[in-house]
């Protein structure tokens, strides 16, 4: 098995460029099964959970070729598998990540029979797709569960200006249901939907196959479907990511460092870059680029995690690991999954001082952490373990980093480029 090997205690200093946004490649990607035009995508990681998604295409009918390292050009090659009028996405393919649940909007638009395996991901807590199905009841999908798998049925046509709301402001669900609404040609308004970045850019790429969207980035959202899409090949190009990018910035803030991020985008995390400010951290924004640079002692501040746009649950643990190394105490309140503490244990190993109270950590800091032997639980908490490495005194084994490799694209080689002593090991 896979293992990190840290040396902490170096300064991370130099240039980055950031990669294209996970969270937005994988519905994207979904997204043209919707078209039998050639899609180009731009901007695309190289990442497991990206491998993931087009084997999962491709079993439904695409072809998929890397063009270069971050481009992919998609195609139709033939219709997808059914069994007994069923479209079928497998339990082998599904189980591995919980956004490969999208398939069931953008299946939904195309057929009217569709099975879908329950999904998989990080443990970090329930994430409901009732949320998903919910929204499919109130737009006339019948829907039940056979044999481990989701069934969900068409019944019935959708009337024009109908309204729907989410009970919580879901981005998958969100995503899903203007994948299912894309080829349907009436007004639908959704209320409460998600206005994460993510969201949006899943949007723009479905109105160039000719969908009208309309509030994508607000909690309401108006779509009305096309028919019949555009026959011409269609170009989209990935936002950054932007969990990695706070990643980063955190990463010169916990080594008391200076980094510079390119092909960043700012405004997707102004909560955060104000919220590091304010603990002393500089941080320099222009268009596409981010300088960060530690001149004095941090102060800790607390944060509480919530729907965008506010502070995000997939930096949660890298700013506990931040707040663990300064003077002072903080709480750090998580809204969003309610198992996502799961690194506290191993953090504590490396000589923080964190107690928890149900949804709530309240972090003391300590003068040093110290390197020792760690495991990831999930993909973020793996990122505030690597960080907390980086920043402690002496050599700490990173074990399970394969949950990093779903999120992370060259994690060791761009910290190895700004100085940092990691090395992946099989041991």
């Amino acid at each position: 098995m896979e293992k990190y090997i840290i040396e902490g205690g170096q300064k991370l200093h130099g240039k980055i460029t950031i990669s294209g946004s996970k969270n937005a490649s994988l519905p994207i990607l979904i997204a043209t099964l919707l078209t039998d035009s050639e899609v180009v995508l731009h901007n695309v990681p190289k990442l497991k959970d990206v491998d993931t998604t087009i084997s999962i295409i491709k079993f439904l009918g695409k072809k998929v070729v890397w063009k270069d390292n971050s481009t992919l050009v998609i195609t139709q090659h033939n219709t997808p598998y059914k069994e007994k009028g069923f479209v079928v996405a497998p339990y082998e393919l599904i189980k591995k990540m919980r956004a490969s649940f999208l398939v069931s909007g953008a299946l939904l638009a195309n057929y009217n029979k569709v099975k879908t395996a329950l999904p998989g991901g990080c443990a970090i807590g329930v994430r409901p797709v009732d949320i998903h199905i919910k929204a499919f009841e109130q737009l006339g999908v019948e829907h039940y569960i056979e044999s481990g798998y989701e069934v969900f049925i068409k019944k019935k046509n959708i009337p024009n200006k109908t309204v729907i709301k989410l009970r919580y402001p879901s981005v998958g669900a969100t995503e899903n249901i203007l994948m299912f609404l894309s080829k349907i040609p009436q007004q639908v308004t959704i209320l409460n939907a998600a206005c994460e970045p993510e969201v949006v850019d899943l949007a723009n790429f479905l109105k160039k196959l000719g969908v009208q969207i309309e509030g994508a980035g607000s909690r309401i959202i108006k779509i009305v479907g096309c028919k019949k899409f555009s026959s011409s090949d269609i170009y989209h190009t990935i936002i950054p990511d932007r969990i990695e990018t706070g990643t980063f910035i955190i990463a010169a803030g916990i080594t008391k460092g200076e980094i510079e991020l390119h092909n960043a985008e700012p405004q997707h995390l102004t909560f955060v870059i104000n919220k590091l400010k304010k603990s002393g951290l500089v941080i320099q924004t222009e268009t596409n680029k981010i300088y960060v640079l530690w001149k004095k002692s941090l102060e800790p501040q607390n944060v509480t995690t919530r729907p965008y746009p506010y502070f995000p649950t997939d930096l949660q643990a890298q700013y506990m690991a931040l707040m663990c190394t300064l003077k002072g105490s903080c709480v750090i309140k998580e809204t969003v999954f309610e198992n996502r503490f799961l690194h506290v244990g191993e953090l504590l190993r490396m000589g923080a001082n964190i107690v928890i109270e149900e949804r709530k950590a309240i972090v003391y800091g300590v003068e040093k952490l110290k390197g020792a032997e760690v495991m990831v639980s999930d993909l973020r908490a793996g990122a505030g373990l690597v960080l907390a490495a980086l920043a402690a005194e002496g050599i700490s084994k990173i074990s399970h980093i394969y949950h990093l490799d779903r999120g992370y694209e060259k994690l060791e080689e761009k910290i190895s480029s700004l100085g940092g002593k990691i090395k992946r090991v099989d041991e």
